[in-house]
């Protein structure tokens, strides 16, 4: 029989890291690597399925806080680690340790990002933000104009002692992202440290430093050098411009990829928009409202007529009921409702990624006053996190 437990000790959290490898398909950590490892587990929020002494399910969660829509600032739990081992597969031991974790987060909102489409939904997360991915031809790439501040580069060891205060003092203002935790930022020094021509610059304008971007070339097999912009972040439009315009300017550089916002609008930086090419769309955040009435009223919302939404959620139950929405806000009531939606799919919608009207056309909701809770729920802009974890 499986039974969930709370790790609390160095040596449990080694082999809960070696059982997670493993579902990857990676070789447990070296004794080096898991030096870097360790200090990335937080107490209280490790969790692991045993068969009798042996682990053979894990699953983490990392204290964090997120945007959402009208600027918000809600605690917030980053789900990482999840992994059940290949001979106890298909045996309800994930179903056993989401069911707990869910049971016991402290936070009212979790994230994921899912290695495959087809699991979390059915244990209440919703596609709630996605990135595209863009390829710029660097060869024919020309922003005009010049720069307005300063962009320097950075060694390492002055980098990960700058980077997290500059995020930080940045601040996060768009629906999806997240706030970086100690633990995520050791393992950004260690993803940094094994990637080779790893590369970090900041932008300084009239205030100071207020933005920063990472990326490594790499060379194909046909001699073409492709840059891969790793984490990008910046205050202002002075600061986005001035680094794209320094990225697009690097010699021996042919092509640069970069995983972005739907909406950002990159494309009308360059004289050419052609030499922008989006590549892919994929989903990137995973959202499960933990604590329903209380992020419906953290929100903000558009303005439209009143709608009463009916959630159902089959793990948490304590959701299940009636909410009216409107311009000032949430509030369970006994109204009939306009509309029904599952607890996932009120996480898809939750960001501004989707709409309701878009969801009853795929008969995945049912229900009236459609067009009035698309207007509610709307954003000015599209969710996306870039913090990958």
């Amino acid at each position: 029989m499986t039974e969930i437990r709370v790790l609390t000790d160095e040596a449990q959290f080694r082999a809960h890291m070696s059982v997670f490898r493993r579902a990857m398909h990676w070789s447990p950590p070296s004794d080096e690597q898991w030096q870097v490892i360790r200090p990335s587990y937080e107490p209280d929020r490790v969790l692991a399925a045993f068969d009798g002494d042996e682990i053979i399910g894990t699953a983490s969660s990392f204290g964090s806080s997120l945007v959402v829509p009208g600027g918000a600032l809600v605690p917030h739990s980053a789900i990482s680690r999840v992994g059940v081992r290949a001979d106890y597969t298909r045996r309800g031991v994930l179903s056993a340790l989401m069911r707990e974790q869910l049971s016991s987060l402290p936070d009212p909102v979790a994230t994921l990002r899912a290695s495959e489409g087809r699991i979390y939904g059915r244990f209440g997360y919703g596609l709630a933000g996605r990135w595209r991915t863009v390829e710029i031809d660097a060869r024919r790439a020309v922003i005009p104009g010049d720069l307005t501040g300063r962009v320097r580069m950075l060694d390492q060891d002055t980098a990960d002692k700058l980077l997290p205060e500059l995020h930080e003092a940045i601040g996060l203002t768009r629906p999806g992202q997240i706030g970086r935790w100690a633990g995520w930022w050791a393992r950004q020094r260690d993803r940094k440290t094994e990637a080779e021509n790893s590369v970090t610059v900041v932008h300084s304008g009239p205030d100071g430093d207020d933005g920063f971007l990472t990326y490594k070339v790499t060379t194909t097999k046909d001699f073409d050098h492709e840059l891969s912009i790793e984490d990008f972040v910046w205050a202002n439009d002075d600061a986005w411009r001035d680094l794209w315009i320094y990225v697009s300017r690097l010699d021996l550089v042919d092509k640069i990829e970069i995983d972005l916002a739907l909406d950002e609008p990159v494309s009308w930086l360059f004289e050419d928009p052609r030499v922008v090419r989006t590549k892919d769309v994929f989903d990137e955040i995973w959202l499960r409202l933990v604590d329903v009435p209380r992020m419906l009223s953290a929100r903000t919302y558009g303005v439209a007529d009143p709608v009463v939404i009916e959630v159902r959620d089959e793990l948490l139950p304590a959701n299940d009921g009636r909410y009216r929405v409107s311009p000032d806000g949430a509030e369970r009531v006994e109204e009939p409702a306009d509309l029904t939606i599952p607890v996932d799919l009120l996480g898809a919608v939750y960001l501004g990624d989707t709409t309701f009207s878009q969801l009853a056309a795929t008969r995945r909701i049912e229900g009236t006053r459609l067009a009035d809770a698309d207007a509610l729920f709307a954003v000015p802009q599209k969710p996306f996190c870039g913090t990958f974890f």
